[in-house]
């Protein structure tokens, strides 16, 4: 069997352990970069199936990532889930379907932090399917 490969692209070492443990490691490889430049960077490496993307990070972050793999036509068909606990540090709220909205896709998702479990490995199995 095929393992679908996931990059996970995060400043937070801690959620590429949570993502990684919550996922079946007999299903998925796991690619890792700590921000949206070495993510960027890392997509042509990688060759990922699925991008779960951090919204805020150092250096580029996801939205900014995601952009300029869209512009670039690098990402025309890269399903991405998109993670941020932005609502909960800064109070700034928006959605999936404003996600979707603005990046004219339905590639995107959108997810808080902190993750609901079941949650994030249905929307997984989702992207994948």
């Amino acid at each position: 069997m095929n393992k679908k490969r996931i990059l996970i692209v995060d400043d937070e070492q801690d959620m590429h352990v949570l993502i990684e443990n919550l996922l079946d490691n007999d299903r998925f490889e796991f690619e890792s970069a700590m921000n949206g430049e070495e993510g960027y960077n890392k997509i042509a490496s990688a060759k990922p199936n699925l991008v779960i993307l951090d919204v805020q990070m150092p250096k580029m972050d996801g939205f900014e990532m995601f952009k300029k793999l869209i512009v670039e036509k690098i990402a025309i068909d890269l399903p991405v889930i998109f993670l941020t606990g932005i609502a909960e540090k800064r109070g700034a709220h928006f959605n999936e379907k404003d996600v979707k909205a603005h990046f004219n896709s339905d590639l995107v998702s959108y997810m808080e932090k902190p993750l609901d479990p079941d949650k994030f490995i249905e929307l997984v199995d989702k992207k994948l399917l």
